[in-house]
């Protein structure tokens, strides 16, 4: 199941994100935990120290080998140089999977222990002095958007992302990459005004979207929550002093988290469960397609000097039964 979380900044999504990744890793699911964020916090929400987490690999920096191997022979794309974030597969591609071992996650993943297990982490890297001026964010997570297109997961596999703050996650048409959005949100003005965001902008791409209240403090917030959210509200989410905990840096063991939110994290986790069945292969390639085309008019075809609407192969639907390039 492919998850993203997303909210404004300071909602508290990194947090919630971290929680879910550890829940998964202690019943024991695989998991690929993805820090899209500007900010990029994921690493030591789950428990890296901070030379540990500057020393993940930026996967942008990967962006020719990750290109170089999804391609595979696919004779559609005549070179990695010709390939964009939006790029999907076809016959000949390769793909991506949870629980295999491939180049890109040699390159680009790495192993964080947790209790219960570890998870693969991969991340796009920061936002440095060196971008200032000539690059925007979303360059960075291009090589996130191209891996997702590329990825084939099952019911009992999960990849977490954590998105970029608030409406930002719609520049590209990595939103539609998931089987479920959790959006974070506090009870204030502030806090739900993305949601109605995410709302509106994902109403005609079929995008499942459910609220995570957080910092919710009393009935005032769970009603004000209920209000402007409706059916879309999950579960809401308290104070935690294990979260404090590990914020401090000095976390306790997980089963020690606050029953509460434990069952909210259960939650999460039969809602992403529960949208296996409605999976709809076709659409979420026809949407691959749909933004590659946009893409490639904006300016793909001109950086590239290709004519990229050629990479869509019309025959090709992505599917767990598709079998992957050698």
């Amino acid at each position: 199941m492919k998850i993203a979380f997303v909210g404004k900044g300071g909602s508290g999504k990194t947090t919630l994100s971290s929680l879910f990744v550890r829940h998964l890793a202690a019943v024991g699911a695989p998991v690929v935990a993805v820090d899209a964020d500007i900010n990029q916090h994921l690493g030591t929400a789950l428990g890296l120290d901070e030379a540990e987490a500057a020393a993940l690999p930026a996967m942008g920096e990967y962006l020719p080998l990750i290109k170089d191997y999804l391609r595979g022979t696919n004779p559609r794309i005549a070179s990695a140089e010709t390939m964009i974030k939006t790029t999907p597969p076809g016959e000949g591609s390769r793909l991506l999977r949870v629980r295999e071992d491939n180049p890109v996650y040699d390159a680009c993943a790495r192993p964080v222990e947790l209790d219960g297990g570890a998870v693969r982490l991969m991340v796009t890297g920061p936002f440095t002095d060196a971008d200032l001026g000539v690059a925007c964010y979303h360059s960075k997570t291009g090589a996130v958007e191209l891996c997702l297109n590329h990825l084939v997961d099952g019911p009992d596999e999960y990849v977490v992302v954590d998105m970029t703050a608030g409406s930002d996650s719609f520049a590209s048409g990595m939103f539609t990459r998931f089987d479920i959005t959790f959006l974070v949100a506090e009870p204030t003005r502030k806090g739900v005004s993305v949601y109605r965001q995410y709302k509106e902008y994902a109403r005609d791409f079929g995008v499942t979207l459910k609220v995570v209240g957080n910092k919710v403090q009393g009935p005032d917030d769970l009603d004000f929550l209920r209000a402007e959210t409706g059916e879309d509200l999950l579960v809401t989410v308290g104070h935690s002093d294990w979260v404090r905990a590990m914020e401090k840096g000095r976390p306790p063991r997980f089963d020690l988290l606050e029953e509460p939110n434990r069952h909210a994290l259960r939650l999460l986790h039969s809602a992403a469960d529960a949208t296996y069945g409605s999976r709809d292969r076709e659409r979420y390639t026809r949407q691959m397609a749909h933004f590659h085309l946009k893409n490639a008019r904006s300016w793909g075809d001109e950086r590239t000097g290709t004519d990229l609407a050629a990479q869509i192969d019309p025959g090709f639907v992505l599917g767990e039964d598709v079998t992957a390039s050698a």
